[in-house]
Parts: structure tokens; C-alpha cells; sequence
């Protein structure tokens, strides 16, 4: 196997985020469920963002946020989303460069604007989110560059891609040619309800092996294997993947393979302000871990501490060095 060029490459849903501060009532209001994520179309999103307050705007997306995490913590990372060549699509790409990420994804010219998540923020810090697509949804296999899969370690994928056909396809290109460069395959479930929709096929990416890894919080392994017991589900986990990582809020989380179950805790915080990104931080500290040939536990102490730098501010992106974090708390990365 040859040296990677990359750590991590993520593949996923491109999408400018526009967070606001709300109240319960106004989720009620517009027919939201809390804490989940909805797909909408235009007409929709122009409403929400009409009656939202003030917001707060950068570039998103689940894998997207997992790699500008991964470039923080000083590892060498990509990644691979479908914005087009607008206004919107132009701050994206400017966005996630300027975080040390690569991104040479070709912009459509036509078709759909670029992805827009409208995110909802109640004061328990709580994150309820409202996802227009648009350009993300029209990501390809002619999108997938075979030499940049190829020249990653680990090969990142965010299960909300899922959702359009032709970023299925593309899904499952990344993860052959991954494979045949002897490369490992991530995959975050993301959302519970992603999770309700497809789970029959998920489970069949994990014992079919398109994935190695599987990044879940409680909700979606709940929902992956349809039981509320906890260790009968990371039972399954096991059984299915080379690897099986579970969040568990403030209970920290538990990394387990067929050998062994670690547990490892959270990281304290002074106060929780918004949850938006938890997950995909905590996988970007865990996968610079994984890189970097960690144990499980320090691998899960690097997620927890990305985990807890941005729950505590709003927005789903790291505002400090989170190496410059590691080397304060005595963490290696």
C-alpha cells in the first residue's frame, strides 16, 4: 500500500448553513420535529428563512464540518460535495479552502442552487434542521476522483448522501476504489431519520463490507436495529462492521470491534450552547486518531475534545486550533 496523500477525505452533502436562535413554539408553529433533520424544497426554505431572526451563515454539511475538524487538528484532509457556480456556491468553496481543506469538486453551471440547511437552535441547545439539497443532490460518480480516493487512508461518507440516486452510485464507486487501494470506509448514519429510511440498505453496506467503520450516536443505533436495549444493539454492531463507534452525549462513547468494548468520556464543558456539529466533530477527532494509528481510547478522547469545543458556541465548525486544544490538554494527534 502506498503513503496517503490524504488522512481523510469526506464525501457529502455540500450545504451553507444559516443558524438562528428559537424558542419550542416556533418549531410547533412551522411543523418541525425537535432535534431532527427534514428535507425541504425551495418554497419551503424561502418561508422558514422568512420568519427566522437573525442568523448566523457558513458553509456546512455534515462530512464537510468532519473534515474542516480534520484539517484543525493538523492532519492533511479533502473533500468531495456538489455546490453550483452561484454566489452561495462561491462563498462555500471559498470557505472550506481557507479551513486547509482541499476541494476541486467541478461547480454545476445549471440546474439547482446550491444546498442551504436552515438551522433551528431552542435554548437547551438543541438543533432542529431544515435541509434544501439543491446542487448537493446532483453529486455524481463523474464527481469522484479516482487517484484522490485512492491516495486517502480513510475515505469518509455522510449517510444523509444517500438520499439521491445518483450520489448512491457515487457512494459506492468511492468505496471500490478505496478498497482496491487496500484504503478503509467510513460512514456516519446521521440522522435517525435517515436512518428509518434506509436502514434495510445500510445494514447491507455493513455486512456486504462497502464500509469498514460505522459512526452512530444512541438514536440511530436504536433505529439501525430497531431496540431500545442498548448493549443487544452494540451486540449486532459488532457482528456487522470492522468497527462500530457509538455516541453517547454526555455519557462519552464506546468504541467496539469483535475483540473488545472501550468506553471513553465525554470532555467537561463550562456550558452547552448548541449541539449542531457534536457528531461531526467528535468523528473528526476520532478518524485524526484512527490516521494516526491511536488506540481506541486516545482516538476517542481526540473526538471528545472536538466534540466539546463546539458544542459550546453556535455553529457546527471549530473556532480555535484543535491542535493547538490537544497539545493543551496533553492529547496526542
Amino acid at each position: 500500500m502506498t503513503s496517503a496523500k490524504y488522512d481523510v477525505l469526506g464525501i457529502g452533502n455540500a450545504i451553507f448553513d444559516v443558524f438562528a436562535r428559537t424558542d419550542d413554539g416556533f418549531l410547533k408553529t412551522h411543523g418541525m420535529d425537535k432535534g431532527g433533520m427534514a428535507l425541504i424544497d425551495e418554497a419551503r426554505a424561502l418561508k422558514i428563512y422568512d420568519a427566522m431572526g437573525p442568523a448566523t451563515e457558513m458553509s456546512g454539511g455534515s462530512a464537510a464540518n468532519t473534515i474542516v475538524g480534520v484539517a484543525s487538528l493538523g492532519a492533511r484532509a479533502a473533500y468531495v460535495g456538489k455546490i453550483k457556480d452561484d454566489q452561495i456556491g462561491k462563498l462555500y468553496a471559498h470557505d472550506i479552502r481557507a479551513a486547509g481543506v482541499a476541494f476541486e469538486t467541478a461547480a454545476a453551471t445549471d440546474g439547482p442552487a446550491t444546498g442551504c440547511s436552515y438551522i433551528l437552535v431552542t435554548p437547551d441547545g438543541e438543533r432542529t434542521m431544515n435541509t434544501y439539497l439543491g446542487a448537493a443532490q446532483e453529486l455524481s460518480p463523474a464527481d469522484i476522483d479516482e487517484d484522490a480516493i485512492a491516495a486517502s487512508a480513510i475515505v469518509y461518507l455522510e449517510g444523509y448522501l444517500w438520499d439521491p440516486a445518483n450520489a448512491k452510485a457515487a457512494f459506492v464507486k468511492a468505496s471500490d476504489i478505496a478498497h482496491r487501494a487496500n484504503r478503509r470506509v467510513a460512514l456516519t448514519l446521521s440522522d435517525a431519520f435517515c436512518v428509518g429510511r434506509y436502514r434495510t440498505e445500510f445494514l447491507d453496506l455493513m455486512r456486504n463490507g462497502t464500509i469498514d467503520l460505522l459512526f452512530a450516536n444512541e438514536s440511530e443505533l436504536a433505529s439501525l436495529y430497531e431496540t431500545k436495549d442498548f448493549d443487544a444493539a452494540l451486540g449486532h454492531l459488532r457482528n456487522d462492521v470492522t468497527l462500530g463507534i457509538v455516541t453517547r452525549s454526555e455519557k462519552g462513547c464506546v468504541v467496539a470491534d469483535a475483540k473488545a468494548v472501550t468506553a471513553v468520556p465525554a470532555m467537561p464543558i463550562d456550558k452547552l450552547v448548541d449541539t449542531t456539529g457534536a457528531g461531526d466533530l467528535f468523528a473528526a477527532g476520532f478518524l485524526v486518531g484512527l490516521a494516526r494509528n491511536l488506540s481506541h481510547e486516545e482516538c476517542g478522547k481526540l473526538g471528545a475534545l472536538a466534540a466539546a469545543e463546539v458544542i459550546q458556541h453556535i455553529g457546527a465548525r471549530p473556532q480555535v486550533s484543535l491542535k493547538a486544544l490537544a497539545d493543551k490538554h496533553g492529547l496526542r494527534v
